[in-house]
């Protein structure tokens, strides 16, 4: 046993697979490198879920089930099944066309109802995008933070992720608000016999978003606790002799 001074030192942790090198590195600095990486994997994850939703038309899918009497040119149901996303509808065999811009309809010459159908259009082509951009510059900071192990950035990085799926999250809500509410309007100009078989239901890329939703509060808690996981345990260097 040893005594003095060296009998209370802390021995350092030695890694299993460079024992014969003789490299030493500290036990909170492995945990602190597995957090960055589960934090940039999310990031990676964030940004491609959101983009393929964004780029995507299968947000929300109308079907006219079978059994149903055809349609009025007399096709059959199939025809008359369509998807959507933020840009554009697909009909049926017709091809897709681009939706109707929300910037350029002048709302003074619309009806209250289509006007505020309109306004929700407005508000999540806008916040969508714009989430999708702080993502590029939230992992943009966020491998210059990891990379420089700074408190103050990663706080800031952690923050500007979280942001950004609270933007999702609401660019989401709208558009799910806005397709209730556009569906409550055509139930109101036909007659609900007419949708008695037509079965609505919202697409895998909307499911898209919602992952990307998750992965962006993933990414956000990760860097904000490798933060604090830099701030009790700063990172040393040990050296053998």
């Amino acid at each position: 046993m040893r005594s003095g001074p060296e009998a209370g030192r802390a021995r350092p942790r030695r890694l299993p697979g460079a024992a014969g090198l003789g490299m030493l590195l500290p036990l909170p600095r492995l945990n602190v490198r597995l957090v960055f990486l589960l934090a940039r994997l999310c990031g990676v994850l964030s940004f491609s879920f959101l983009a393929a939703a964004i780029g995507t038309d299968y947000w929300y899918i109308l079907e006219v089930v079978e059994g149903s009497s055809g349609n009025a040119s007399g096709g059959p149901p199939g025809d008359l099944n369509s998807h959507s996303g933020l840009w554009r509808i697909c009909e049926g065999r017709n091809g897709c066309v681009p939706l109707i811009d929300p910037f350029g309809t002048d709302s003074s010459e619309v009806p209250p109802s289509l006007n505020h159908l309109i306004c929700m259009h407005r508000v999540f082509v806008v916040v969508l995008p714009l989430s999708l951009i702080l993502l590029v510059f939230g992992w943009i900071c966020g491998l210059i933070s990891s990379l420089a192990q700074s408190f103050q950035l990663l706080v800031l990085t952690g923050s500007f992720f979280l942001l950004g799926g609270v933007m999702t999250l609401s660019g989401v809500s709208v558009y799910i608000s806005y397709s209730q509410a556009a569906f409550r309007e055509i139930v109101r100009m036909y007659d609900q016999q007419h949708l008695q078989h037509v079965h609505i239901s919202f697409g895998w890329s909307m499911a898209l978003a919602w992952l990307s939703f998750t992965t962006e509060v993933t990414c956000g808690c990760l860097l904000l606790l490798s933060a604090q996981m830099l701030r009790h345990h700063p990172t040393r260097r040990s050296v053998v002799i």
